[in-house]
């Protein structure tokens, strides 16, 4: 049985597809971890690179969590729903890429940086 089927009620234990899928609907999908390291090493096999939050009060889990998941933005203890160009103070989005590098061509030190945004938080979501 799935670890998840007690706290939710109606639960469909997940396949191995549903880890790579991202539905476009208030859908989710649940795994509940040994700890800390199968956390990451499950984000950073399945997830989008994209957003990815922690929600926790081990501040060495935060931490690590924040260095070791591959994402393009991290939270702590906040909704992954402020990852957005207007919240971050960039203006309207006109294109996402989770891409680390994507130039072509002739590129200086500037094309070659990649960025990862750390969000820290105490509960907040974004209404």
């Amino acid at each position: 049985m799935d670890a998840a089927a007690p706290a939710v009620p109606n639960v469909v234990p997940a396949q191995e597809s549903d880890w790579y899928a991202e539905y476009l609907a208030p859908v989710i999908s649940i795994k509940v971890v040994a700890g800390v390291d199968e956390a990451i090493d499950h984000i950073n096999r399945y997830s989008s690179h994209h957003t990815d939050a922690i929600l926790t009060r081990d501040h060495m889990h935060a931490q690590r969590f924040l260095r070791e998941v591959d994402s393009s933005s991290v939270m702590v203890n906040t909704s992954t729903r402020f990852a957005d160009g207007f919240e971050y103070g960039l203006g309207a989005e006109i294109g996402i890429s989770t891409d680390k590098f994507h130039a072509r061509g002739p590129v200086g030190i500037e094309g070659l940086t990649s960025l990862k945004y750390v969000v820290l938080g105490n509960g907040e979501v974004r209404s």
